[in-house]
């Protein structure tokens, strides 16, 4: 590849963890609230991009569900209404990701793609608690704790856990809301059941997607006999716990990494096209973890790049545009083997200040993410590199979570027995189908339809042939037969 070309910068393919801290959240503004037991009042949706037909509303719920008396946050609504209303069989609520994502703003973006769906159904979002207390916490809690890496002895981990301790602290004591402890996905499904009440549904049926997994199964522990059905997209499954949904997509990586490798070998432009990119990939890996590459962020300031950055945050599965995403890791491992890592400076840099923001791990490590102690990290570590020897490593997310100061309120539990009807979960053979399919074999006679390309939550992605068989199944209650496979779109 000659110098002449414009450089690509890994940077650039918006990394969606940075994002997901980043967000400006949508000025969506009910017309009243609502306390739970009362009926939402609907009025006009305030804000751009809304559909015509979307209306708007609020309920009140307690921060501390132990204390229903106590002080309250306001949920915000959306619904567009089932266009059918003598056919109308109930509402679907739809439970969003991140966590921290603004389910109103899914609704606002999938509102094309539901028509079908609408039929039958009132289609119904909402903001969680997670969103609320991104727009309201403060300042302290976005400064990051540390700068994260994969602690190489027992002293590293106790002084990163030392550091996140003192942040979260800092957080906690800053915290008005009174929200930074009841993040949790408990909590969450307690909400969810109070926007059902709301309603005035017996049942709901429920759209889950990406971490939103987490507070459907905590709701499906809670209240099984409310769901009517539950389709899962691209989700995590907290039930079996973190390690052994990690464990689970690392040969997924390997297999996907295998397939760049392919590319790379096939492709003129790859700038690791003649070599192989493989082996060239793991001695760039190996010699950083000896001997970190120093770089400067113009966003995120100077720093190092170590064997676990590169592992963690270089490389992603989806190929993007016309290739774009794997053009750019090409040219950014070939730059990084001669010294210059700038090609991942922004997105390696970033992700690990953005995941040592106290305010962000807040709304997970409720949820039992962190690492217990360093026992369970080396003993995860050892799994991890038997599985992937070019991914395993130790996870960014729980790392930030292992100094988490309060009690785990959500642990990983079991679904109960009965009670609960059959899921459809879809998901991305290129990722996310290993961690949704492990979730939904949790329930008998549930399915899980396999897209055959790289993509998450394939529904707000417009998917055309996952939406078919989400809307049937929402529909008839009837998941498709087993094997099912949608084709790359």
């Amino acid at each position: 590849m000659t110098t002449t070309k414009r450089r690509r910068s890994l940077g650039r393919t918006g990394w969606p963890v940075i994002g997901m801290a980043a967000a400006a959240l949508a000025g969506m503004t009910p017309a009243a609230s609502a306390a739970p037991g009362d009926g939402p009042v609907w009025g006009d949706c305030a804000g751009k991009d809304a559909p015509a037909d979307m209306r708007c509303a609020a309920i009140e719920v307690p921060v501390d569900w132990s204390r229903p008396g106590g002080p309250k946050i306001t949920l915000n609504l959306a619904r567009l209404a089932a266009t059918e209303p003598a056919r109308r069989i109930g509402g679907v609520l739809g439970v969003p990701g991140g966590p921290g994502a603004n389910g109103i703003d899914d609704l606002k973006r999938a509102a094309a793609d539901l028509t079908d769906l609408r039929r039958r159904f009132d289609i119904v979002a909402y903001a969680p608690r997670t969103t609320v207390w991104r727009d309201r916490m403060p300042p302290v809690c976005g400064r990051p704790g540390t700068t994260l890496r994969e602690p190489r002895d027992r002293r590293e981990y106790t002084a990163l856990t030392t550091a996140m301790t003192r942040a979260f602290t800092a957080c906690r004591d800053a915290d008005r809301t009174g929200l930074f402890g009841h993040l949790d996905s408990l909590s969450a499904a307690r909400d969810m059941e109070a926007i059902r009440k709301a309603l005035g549904e017996e049942r709901l049926s429920f759209m889950a997607n990406s971490y939103g997994g987490v507070p459907a199964a905590a709701y499906a522990r809670l209240f099984p006999r409310r769901i009517r059905a539950m389709y899962l997209d691209g989700t995590i499954n907290q039930v079996n716990g973190w390690a052994d949904q990690a464990l689970r997509a690392l040969p997924v990586r390997e297999k996907v990494f295998a397939g760049f490798t392919r590319w790379c070998a096939d492709t003129s432009a790859c700038a690791l096209h003649g070599r192989d990119a493989g082996a060239v990939w793991r001695r760039l890996v190996r010699d950083a973890d000896r001997r970190p590459i120093p770089v400067t962020s113009t966003r995120f300031g100077k720093g190092e790049l170590t064997g676990w950055h590169l592992r963690s945050f270089g490389f992603i599965a989806d190929p993007g545009p016309e290739n774009s995403r794997w053009l750019a890791f090409a040219e950014a491992v070939d730059r990084a083997r001669r010294g210059d890592g700038s090609g991942f400076a922004d997105f390696a840099l970033g992700n690990a200040q953005v995941w040592a923001m106290p305010g962000i791990l807040a709304m997970t490590c409720g949820d039992g993410r962190g690492y217990a102690g360093y026992r369970e990290l080396q003993e995860y570590l050892r799994k991890a590199r038997k599985a992937a020897p070019d991914f395993g490593t130790a996870e960014f997310d729980r790392l930030g979570c292992a100094g988490w100061p309060l009690p785990v309120a959500n642990p990983s539990r079991p679904l109960p027995v009965r009670g609960l009807p059959p899921f459809l979960g879809a998901g991305s053979t290129w990722g996310d189908l290993v961690w949704t399919e492990s979730l939904t074999r949790l329930v008998p006679g549930s399915g899980t339809v396999a897209y055959d390309g790289p993509g998450h939550v394939l529904y707000l992605s417009g998917k055309k042939c996952p939406i078919r068989y989400a809307t049937r199944y929402l529909t008839d209650l009837t998941p498709p037969a087993p094997g099912t496979v949608c084709p790359a779109e």
